[in-house]
């Protein structure tokens, strides 16, 4: 924990300052020993957080800190607006509505709307997405890039949950060309029995999918004529949300 703060203190140090700074200047703000800096450094540069002049030998803020930051931003602005069209969803049709958010290989759920039945699910905020076993990242997947695509399903495992979860990659890349051809995707109890989900992409202003939604619920109310209504509904909506990131998709 003390690195983790050192580290921090480092990162808010170089914020403050208007030019680079050394590693003497550093240790001195901080009172650190010198070695200590240096190693901080180190391990903040081969991140990204830092770089180092090579002429001077002085520290700057690295890109990575913007990275982070447009990803937060982005998150934030998806969220704030989207959150009228989940509610509307909930609204209609008293099922659960979730949103989740690409991130480098992963896809992460940033918003969840609980219809007035709701019942516990894998999902929560700020929990992973897994990508072969739920109706929001499968339908992110199948509009991947092929390069893209290939390296996530290169680095992930396919692991089983239930009997009817996709374990077998040519399986699994069958059903996502079926899916980009349908516009949706759907969750047939395959990370939990009597769970059943439909969701579709949300895409920005280059036309990648970069998000999802879905409509979840218990397989009693969620049969598959239920499904075939929701359908849709969730096309619509995921399409809605697009265009307010600027996407001209129809």
């Amino acid at each position: 924990m003390q690195s983790v703060e050192r580290a921090i203190s480092i990162l808010e140090v170089l914020e403050r300052s208007s030019e680079p700074l050394g590693v003497t200047e550093i240790s001195n703000r901080l009172a650190l020993h010198k070695s200590t800096t240096f190693g901080l450094l180190h391990t903040l540069e081969s991140k990204g957080f830092v770089n180092q002049d090579p002429e001077n030998g002085k520290y700057k803020l690295g890109l990575r800190l913007f990275e982070i930051g447009e990803n937060v931003h982005k998150r934030m602005n998806l969220r704030y607006q989207a959150r009228p069209f989940l509610q509307k969803l909930v609204k209609e049709f008293n099922e659960t509505v979730h949103l989740v958010v690409k991130t480098d290989n992963e896809y992460v759920y940033i918003d969840k709307v609980e219809g007035p039945q709701a019942i516990r699910m894998y999902s929560q905020i700020g929990k992973r997405a897994l990508m072969h076993c739920t109706g929001v990242g499968k339908s992110i997947l199948a509009f991947l890039s092929e390069d893209e695509l290939e390296d996530i399903l290169n680095s992930i495992e396919l692991t089983e949950f239930t009997p009817n979860t996709i374990t077998n990659l040519t399986q699994l890349k069958d059903q996502l060309v079926k899916i980009k051809k349908q516009g949706y995707s759907i969750d047939d109890e395959e990370i939990e029995i009597g769970l059943r989900c439909v969701a579709a992409p949300i895409f920005n202003h280059n036309g990648e999918a970069i998000a999802a939604i879905s409509i979840a619920g218990p397989t009693t109310r969620m049969t598959y004529e239920r499904i075939a209504e929701l359908i849709v509904p969730i096309k619509e909506t995921a399409l809605a949300i697009s265009s307010t990131l600027g996407c001209k998709r129809r």
